[in-house]
């Protein structure tokens, strides 16, 4: 667990072959909280010729998980459509963050991967 984590390779899919909602691609932050208060959460996202945009706050509850869309944030301004990101993600308290993306672009095929965030403390 730490309050600070890094995903690195980030690249929302944009276009997908099946039906939306269920099948549009996206990329997904799952936050877990196991400690007893509830997390006030902040995404920062960088780019390779923009310069970084955020925060993007929400909050997770205590001994909660959360599934938070990169597709959905749209306050700064929306997370930007099939372009290489990274993001830093800083909690209040010690969380455990694990990275998804959808890829649903080839016709007839669904690709889904995971991987843990890393851990920056």
């Amino acid at each position: 667990m730490a309050r600070v984590w890094a995903v690195p390779g980030g690249h929302v899919p944009f276009g997908g072959t099946g039906v939306e909602p269920e099948f549009t691609s996206f990329d997904q932050l799952c936050v877990l909280n196991t400690t007893d208060s509830e997390a006030e959460v902040t995404l920062h996202f960088y780019y390779e010729d923009a310069e970084p945009v955020g925060p993007y706050p929400f909050g997770v509850g205590a001994r909660r998980i959360r599934h938070v869309r990169v597709n959905d944030l749209i306050n700064p301004e929306a997370v930007r459509l099939d372009r290489p990101y990274g993001c830093l993600l800083r909690s209040s308290v010690p969380v455990i963050v694990q990275f998804l993306r959808q890829d649903t672009r080839s016709p007839g095929g669904l690709a889904l991967t995971g991987t843990m965030a890393h851990p920056v403390e």
